[in-house]
Parts: C-alpha cells; sequence; structure tokens
C-alpha cells in the first residue's frame, strides 16, 4: 500500500514531494493540507478505490496526528 501512496516517482529531484510541499506552506497550511486529503479519500472512497482510498485517508489522517502532536 505504501507505494501507491508513496511511489518512487515521488521522490525524483532528492525530496519527497510531500516533504517539499510541508517545506512550502505554513504549519496551519500543511495541516490543513492533510486534512483536506483525508476529507477526499473518505468522501471517494464508496466510489472509485474503495479499500485503497480508505487507507490513503490513513496514511494522511496519520500524519495530520503526528504533525498536530508535535504542536501541543
Amino acid at each position: 500500500m505504501d507505494k501507491k501512496i508513496n511511489p518512487a516517482h515521488y521522490k525524483i529531484g532528492g525530496i519527497e514531494t510531500i516533504d517539499y510541499i510541508e517545506a512550502k506552506l505554513t504549519k496551519e497550511q500543511f495541516k490543513g493540507y492533510l486534512a483536506g486529503n483525508v476529507i477526499k479519500y473518505i468522501s471517494r472512497f464508496e466510489h472509485k478505490n474503495g479499500l485503497e482510498d480508505l487507507k490513503k485517508a490513513g496514511w494522511y489522517l496519520n500524519r495530520l496526528i503526528e504533525r498536530y502532536s508535535k504542536s501541543l
């Protein structure tokens, strides 16, 4: 599953795409980005990729929990 969320082509150029996005956004903006992806995958799972989308939502949610925990 991790390969479907973080395929090798996301790491071309020496930095993973999500890490670059995080570096360019404020902490609050990045938390919003993660939350938006959770909403996106939860909203579409029954109509598109089923379990795969739920796992993707979980991946983004886990990252959001990690980042939110650091700000407490």
